[in-house]
């Protein structure tokens, strides 16, 4: 389906005929153009940076009321899977907007460091070859779309994608940067809204993951995402046409995130909720397509798939009814069911 441009419209748009000249045929009556009842226009893309599914669990209701109420109200699982080659930011995030792997021998994005470098300069450099996002893709059908980080290395995506991303923002601090996202929600039709928090993986790094540091640093996250919600909520047009998603880039353990292979890294959350979401459900139950992974690191030679952050480019265009990143592999087939 083809989506309006206005990520908030939900009234009748009128197409004005111009006035017919004298003795011309009367003029047609105006077209209209209705948006559906819970037909998603606009995705929130939340990426909390080193979000260990297990410190939701600990912190129970009181401690994360946000994301308990995107389980009970979406569709959720807490054993999504990460890239099976690394489990770093960049990387992970850069599979998150192209729906690749790493690996470009592969077909991947290759995009394998994890700082601000220059060089390679953008993710096409890296490939060698031209790679699409799910930025380019919402440019190509005429959609806006809109990016909040919290971490300097994501200009990356604007160099790589400079007409896809409408507006950038990276700011450190993960309170005015939300703020700035929530103005911008207000504010301006986008299609496409992604926001990157950082403070678990700030706090699992400079006091190890599930430290007294870093649950309180899930704590806000959940707060922030909280008002992000607040903010999708406060009219019907918005509230009744916004999905969101919730994911992770890795989880952590202790000191680090950085062995792949081990479950408490390459295990993440993958929460969906928003206009038309199946409330309340697990998405590997409505998913018959993909396999609950268990506690098994998943290749991506396996028949069923487990659900993967890298998986979100291609839900977003999948929802707003656009076809799948050209070349991309993480839910090329827009089989991932997330509503109703």
């Amino acid at each position: 389906m083809r989506v309006l441009p206005s990520a908030l419209a939900t009234t009748l748009v009128s197409v004005l005929v111009a006035a017919a000249p004298v003795h011309a045929a009367p003029p047609a009556e105006p077209r209209t153009v209705v948006v559906e009842e819970n037909q998603v226009t606009r995705v929130v893309v939340i990426s909390v940076d080193g979000l260990n599914p297990d410190a939701i669990t600990q912190l129970g209701r009181s401690g994360a009321p946000t994301f308990h109420r995107i389980v009970d109200e979406g569709a959720t699982t807490f054993n999504a899977r990460t890239e099976v080659e690394m489990t770093n930011t960049l990387p992970n995030h850069t599979g998150m907007v192209t729906s690749r792997r790493i690996d470009l021998l592969s077909g991947g994005h290759g995009v394998t460091w994890n700082d601000d470098r220059l060089v390679p300069r953008t993710v096409q450099v890296a490939a060698g070859q031209r790679v699409g996002s799910v930025f380019s893709s919402l440019n190509s059908a005429g959609l806006s779309s809109s990016l909040f980080a919290a971490k300097g290395k994501f200009a990356l995506f604007d160099r790589s994608w400079p007409g896809g991303v409408d507006h950038s923002l990276i700011r450190g601090n993960n309170t005015k940067l939300v703020n700035a996202a929530r103005r911008d929600l207000r504010t301006t039709s986008r299609a496409l809204t992604f926001l990157h928090i950082s403070l678990p993986d700030v706090a699992g790094h400079h006091h190890g993951w599930f430290s007294p540091e870093y649950m309180d640093a899930v704590r806000e996250s959940d707060y922030l995402v909280g008002r992000v919600l607040e903010t999708i909520g406060r009219s019907a047009e918005s509230r009744d046409h916004t999905m969101v998603v919730v994911t992770a880039d890795h989880g952590g353990l202790g000191p680090s995130h950085l062995d792949p292979r081990r479950f408490a890294n390459f295990r993440v959350p993958f929460l969906v909720w928003g206009a038309g979401v199946a409330a309340g459900a697990d998405l590997y139950a409505i998913n018959p397509t993909y396999a609950d992974p268990g506690k098994a690191r998943v290749g991506y030679a396996a028949a069923l798939q487990p659900v993967r952050n890298g998986d979100v480019g291609n839900l977003v265009l999948d929802v707003l009814g656009l076809p799948p990143i050209p070349n991309s592999e993480h839910d090329f087939a827009q089989d991932l069911e997330v509503t109703q």
